[in-house]
């Protein structure tokens, strides 16, 4: 990283490390923004597609429905950007019957993404601010047991590190975050802002946060993963949803490349109005999208619950389709516990959405066999409906 990179306008400054390679600290937020009309009207438009996901989230009549699928399906996307290649139906296997699959370290890892997220939100519901203390418990869950867990899980970095690829120098990086000896002032500042952002827009406030935790880079591993899962964790603590349904992994993912210049732009030359417009386009895309996947789901979920009830009496099929559409891979002895009944009784109610097309056997075996609803998958893993323009 070379100082020649960076202008004046660089919302903070550039700092030699005692070893002489240079690192950027960045300022305390918020800094000082100009709204022109275009990102006026883009932070309006991203605002009325949180409302409208925000309205479906309020809506649901078994909120488990979406918020279990779609919290795997960002842990998928997510790790995904950090190079752990993971398809979604793996991660549901994985955790139907772990012993089907054939890397569960990869698996494991995403797996952790979603503990760690459902910690956070727990942490938060029982009355724990959006601060470092929580921050460093959910970082620490999304290292357990898995590559990494070495790194220092759920302790600010001891070392300094760099942004680029393996074998640069110091001077040839992408980019230096903070000394780590530098890191506790800055720390606090950022927590500040997290309970402090003043009057800004929340997806502003979203936009300048994701910004400043990256570029700190508080923790040795992770930090892409964790500075994502905040945007998360903002939105249900400041009630802007309900429930935990936006993720913006895939937009970014689609975009991965003006995802990293674009927080690059802000450090080297200040651009807050392109990183703001870039941020609140994927916030309405991803809202719509989960609009739309939802729509459809539920319009599925409503299909099967019609279908079921016209050849049973009995609730148990009723209860295995609500399971299905947050799981959809289950096992005999999983639908078993789910209804607190015998293992022939739960064998009996499979049997009924066998038949129905709802699920179908993937194992061939006559012992531990495994149900998997490929219609449920196939609208989770859907591109999203722009994805093939762009």
């Amino acid at each position: 990283m070379r100082p020649d990179e960076f202008t004046p306008e660089a919302p903070g400054r550039l700092v030699p490390s005692p070893l002489g390679y240079w690192t950027f600290e960045p300022a305390p937020l918020p800094p000082d923004l100009r709204f022109d009309l275009g990102l006026v009207r883009q932070l309006s438009e991203a605002d009325r597609a949180l409302g409208e996901l925000a309205g479906v989230g309020r809506r649901l009549p078994n909120p488990h429905l979406l918020i279990r699928p779609f919290i795997r399906r960002e842990a998928v996307l997510s790790s995904r950007i950090e190079g752990t290649i993971t398809r979604l139906d793996q991660l549901f296997l994985f955790e139907a019957e772990p012993g089907e699959i054939a890397h569960p370290v990869d698996v494991a890892e995403v797996a952790n993404y979603v503990h760690a997220l459902e910690d956070g939100l727990q942490r938060m519901a029982d009355g724990l601010p959006l601060c470092w203390r929580l921050l460093r418990d959910v970082h620490a869950r999304l290292l357990q047991g898995v590559r990494g867990e070495n790194r220092r899980p759920g302790q600010f970095r001891n070392c300094d590190v760099l942004i680029g690829r393996s074998g640069q120098s110091w001077d040839e990086a992408r980019f230096v975050p903070p000394a780590h000896t530098a890191l506790d002032p800055m720390l606090r500042d950022l927590e500040r802002f997290l309970n402090a952002p003043g009057d800004l827009p929340v997806v502003v406030q979203l936009a300048l946060a994701h910004y400043q935790f990256e570029t700190l880079h508080p923790f040795r591993d992770g930090n892409g993963r964790l500075g994502r899962l905040l945007i998360t964790l903002m939105l249900c603590e400041r009630r802007v949803l309900p429930l935990p349904l936006l993720y913006l992994s895939a937009f970014l993912e689609r975009h991965s490349q003006d995802y990293k210049d674009g927080m690059l732009a802000v450090s080297r030359r200040g651009a807050w109005a392109e990183w703001i417009r870039f941020f609140a386009q994927g916030v309405a895309e991803q809202a719509r999208d989960a609009v739309d996947r939802a729509a459809k789901l539920l319009d599925l979920w409503q299909d099967y619950r019609v279908r079921v009830r016209e050849v049973s009496q009995s609730s148990a099929p009723l209860q295995l389709v609500d399971e299905l559409f947050a799981a959809p891979y289950l096992t005999i002895t999983r639908a078993a516990e789910v209804l607190k009944v015998t293992f022939p009784t739960a064998q009996t109610g499979m049997k009924k959405l066998e038949e129905l097309g709802m699920v179908r056997e993937i194992t061939g075996q006559k012992r531990n066999r495994i149900y998997q609803a490929r219609e449920i998958l196939a609208l989770l893993d859907a591109l999203p409906a722009n994805a093939a323009t762009e």
